[in-house]
């Protein structure tokens, strides 16, 4: 009988010698628990949220509910995917962090829909479908693990799949009723049974094959209509029947940082055209509170052919909007700014006398002092309204340094009496300082050439006078100072 051979794992030359010092090894265990070595996990995290009260609707389309809980998730993450008729799915991996890990998001979800008045049920999940499923079945589902996915799906009810019930029913025939035991059967047999559809849909829920899903574009404007219980010509009544829908509106703006400019109101009459009311606004606004107070007092001034039956609100494109903090101060103290208050009273002068009745002045990017400015609404916003005059746009003659010039100026300008070539106004005027040249507005046809003087006239007052660079060189007053 042969003796059974010792083989050496050892190779000589990777045996240390005998007097070679002992290396250092560091343990497999301590560098695998190092907590720099451990890395967060980026596997795909989704959050189903389903709502129970929707269930049973039917209705055409994606319910408005719906729709506004799938916007107000758009806080949490910007990956958030309708799943009509009462579900919508949310990629929550890279979100944890924000919200204080999973329990932080679940509580603060679940605000967010106690805030619109839903109760909802919610699951985690690796996949999407899993995550849907979840959030359908009776009991507490919450799954971060893909290895434990197959496991906790198992006694989920076939009913939360929502296949059709003549498939659940004939699986049913078979002792088939929880996902556990479908996912037992045969893939082939399954298939040919009752179709690759519903393997696919297996799969998509274990996470074998991708499931993509389309991500939820939140509408760039705002448009809502009521339908009023009974008609009304009561401009009260009018009023509280908005009020709901400008809460909503402020909703909408705050959650974008925008506000708007301009709100349209519609009437809607049994056989009347439409009524409309509309409402423009000193700065981009958001405040729910202060659009109701400024519709309240345009609707006081509204003349109606026949009750109302249904009211809608549109807004206009949202702008974006500069954030106020509160002062130390209240306006009108010292130190306190009366900013808002302005702004206030232009819009209640606005709805009050009209949108003709109120005008503001703002700046042109031209050399030429009367194409300088124009008149315009308040709050509108020009993109040349802020922007500096060129300084080497076309035609432009000098104009290299800015000048002072005055805050008056005349309608027209005003021609002068000339004595030996030099300006008369009331006496002789003393000329002051460098003159400024402007030559410009050739592309227009209304082009200038002029040298601009400061001049004093003989009791003090600071004019401001031109000569014109061609024959005859006549001399103009153009503007006065303050």
């Amino acid at each position: 009988m042969r003796a059974p051979r010792t083989i050496d794992l050892f190779a000589p030359a990777d045996l240390p010698a005998r007097n070679a010092p002992c290396p250092t090894v560091q343990p497999v265990a301590a560098r695998s628990l190092s907590p720099r070595a451990i890395q967060p996990s980026r596997a795909p995290l989704w959050l189903g949220v389903h709502v129970p009260e929707l269930s049973g609707e039917a209705q055409q389309g994606t319910p408005r509910s719906l729709l506004a809980l799938a916007a107000r998730a758009q806080r949490f993450t910007p990956r958030v995917s309708l799943a009509p008729p009462d579900g919508v799915l949310l990629e929550v991996r890279s979100s944890l962090h924000l919200f204080g890990g999973v329990e932080g998001l679940r509580e603060a979800l679940l605000g967010e829909c106690a805030e619109l008045k839903r109760t909802v049920a919610l699951a985690f999940a690796p996949t999407p479908l899993a995550a849907l499923v979840g959030a359908r079945a009776e009991r507490p589902f919450m799954v971060l693990d893909a290895a434990q996915l197959t496991g906790s799906l198992a006694p989920v009810p076939l009913t939360a799949l929502r296949w059709p019930q003549e498939s659940i029913e004939r699986l049913a025939c078979l002792g088939v009723r929880t996902i556990g035991q479908v996912l037992r059967l045969p893939r082939a047999g399954f298939a040919q049974r009752f179709g690759a559809m519903r393997l696919t849909d297996l799969d998509r829920l274990t996470g074998r094959a991708n499931d993509p899903r389309e991500r939820f574009e939140a509408p760039a404007r705002f448009r809502r209509r009521r339908e009023l219980s009974y008609e009304s010509a009561s401009h009260a009544q009018l009023a509280a029947a908005l009020r709901p829908l400008l809460d909503e509106l402020g909703g909408f703006l705050t959650a974008r940082q925008c506000g708007v400019l301009a709100l349209e109101c519609l009437f809607w009459h049994r056989r009347h055209a439409p009524t409309r009311c509309e409402l423009r606004l000193g700065e981009p606004q958001a405040d729910a509170q202060r659009l109701v107070k400024l519709l309240d007092e345009r609707l006081r001034t509204l003349v109606l052919p026949e009750p109302v039956r249904a009211c809608e609100l549109r807004a206009g494109l949202p702008v974006s909007r500069r954030l106020h903090s509160a002062g130390l101060w209240q306006p009108g103290e010292r130190g306190g700014r009366a900013e808002a208050s302005g702004v206030e009273l232009i819009e209640r002068l606005r709805v009050r006398l009209g949108d003709e009745a109120i005008e503001t002045l703002e700046l042109v990017p031209d050399h030429r002092p009367e194409a300088a400015w124009r008149r315009a609404a308040p709050g509108a916003c020009a993109g040349a309204a802020s922007a500096p005059p060129p300084q080497d746009g076309p035609g432009a003659q000098g104009a290299r340094r800015k000048a002072p010039r005055p805050l008056w100026l005349l309608p027209a300008p005003r021609r002068l009496r000339q004595h030996d070539g030099l300006p008369r106004y009331r006496g002789a005027l003393y000329l002051e300082g460098e003159p400024e040249r402007i030559e410009s507005g050739w592309w227009d046809g209304r082009d200038v050439a002029r040298d601009y003087y400061n001049a004093r006239d003989a009791r003090g007052r600071r004019l401001w006078l031109y000569r014109e660079r061609e024959r005859p060189h006549r001399w103009f007053l153009h503007g006065v100072y303050g």
